[in-house]
């Protein structure tokens, strides 16, 4: 790359990386002022509140990433244009094609950051972020995301939970049903039912099995029963962050299992499959938009391009978040209301820089 190369390059990665690091400590004060209460108030270990709020800075920071970025080109995009050097640099015979390609190599540079974070480093982060919610922050309001949960765990065993808590992984009111075809075979009662890592067993409370007879059911009461369940504890996973917490090959199987389950949830799920791949994509949309309304020296000066600047970013992200909810909450495809906002806003793109070229 030529000096014009590495000039470019250096002031959009740096100025990205710097917006980055002001503005998640403002976010973790913010979060922490919140939340600091419920924190003392359960003596909650400093360890575990400076590994929450790791999490938290890799959950956010891969959410925000596109604004983030779209911001940093506009600052640092405006300064080069307030001081002429847009100006110098095309009068001295590059094309604004040929300019735009050090933030082409940029944005590829921060689409790879995001793809890692989004595929890999995200779901573990979201993992480690809502359980201390959950365990600390949430309480038993927490719970109330897991109410009544059913599953069909096979061809032939239904199970339900009236209520389950993932700090612990435990369940309320359990029950298990055994059909042969349309025949009820026998159903399992139990106040309680714990997962118990350690060997990898269930641990039932005041078991309850009763066996359909042909004449007379037979029924078996155990104070506490342990069993070696053939379902999986995600079963019970809460609806409400399940997908967030998968790398993209779990989050796939992961899919194919609650489509065969018959799940409500798909197309929350295939929202956060689709974003996996449409936050890096987002990267490089917003990066020529933000170049070319920033580039051309203004009469208002860097404010007028950041009061732009910032009106596109909150239409980007009212729309990600509104058909988002649709696909969500009804049938709407979850592939067309993932991608939508990138192909409006690529079309966008396309034309504002075509008219910067001009």
């Amino acid at each position: 790359m030529k000096i014009l190369d590495w000039y470019i390059l250096r002031r959009y990665l740096f100025t990205f990386f710097s917006m980055l690091l002001l503005f998640i400590p403002i976010m973790i004060t913010v979060n922490l002022a919140e939340k600091i209460g419920k924190i003392l108030e359960k003596e909650v270990p400093f360890w575990e509140v400076m590994e929450y709020y790791l999490n938290f800075t890799i959950v956010f920071a891969n959410l925000l990433f596109p604004i983030f970025l779209f911001l940093s080109v506009i600052w640092f995009t405006s300064k080069l244009a307030n001081n002429t050097e847009v100006i110098a640099f095309l009068s001295s015979g590059v094309s604004f094609t040929r300019f735009l390609r050090p933030y082409l190599i940029g944005a590829s540079i921060v689409a790879a950051i995001a793809l890692l974070l989004g595929l890999y480093l995200a779901p573990k982060a979201n993992t480690g972020f809502n359980e201390f919610k959950y365990k600390y922050l949430k309480g038993r309001a927490g719970v109330q995301d897991t109410k009544h949960v059913y599953s069909q765990i096979n061809d032939n065993d239904i199970i339900y939970v009236s209520s389950f808590n993932p700090s612990d992984k435990s369940g309320r009111n359990f029950t298990l049903e055994h059909f042969e075809g349309n025949e009820l075979k026998y159903k399992i009662f139990a106040d309680q039912i714990k997962y118990d890592e350690k060997d990898s067993t269930y641990k039932l409370t005041r078991y309850v099995k009763r066996v359909v007879g042909q004449e007379d059911d037979s029924i078996f009461i155990q104070r506490r029963m342990n069993f070696d369940f053939k379902f999986n504890i995600e079963e019970f996973t809460p609806v409400s962050y399940a997908a967030e917490t998968k790398t993209y090959s779990d989050l796939v199987r992961f899919i194919e299992r609650e489509k065969k389950k018959g799940s409500s949830q798909i197309g929350r799920y295939e929202v956060v499959k689709y974003r996996k791949w449409s936050l890096p994509v987002s990267v490089f949309i917003l990066t020529i938009i933000g170049l070319s309304v920033s580039s051309v020296k203004r009469r208002g000066g860097m404010g007028v391009n950041l009061l732009f600047g910032i009106s596109i970013a909150l239409v980007y992200v009212f729309f990600d978040k509104i058909f988002g909810v649709m696909a969500e909450q009804s049938s709407f495809s979850p592939l067309v209301a993932v991608w939508f906002p990138n192909i409006i806003f690529g079309i966008l793109a396309i034309y504002i820089l075509y008219n910067a070229k001009r």
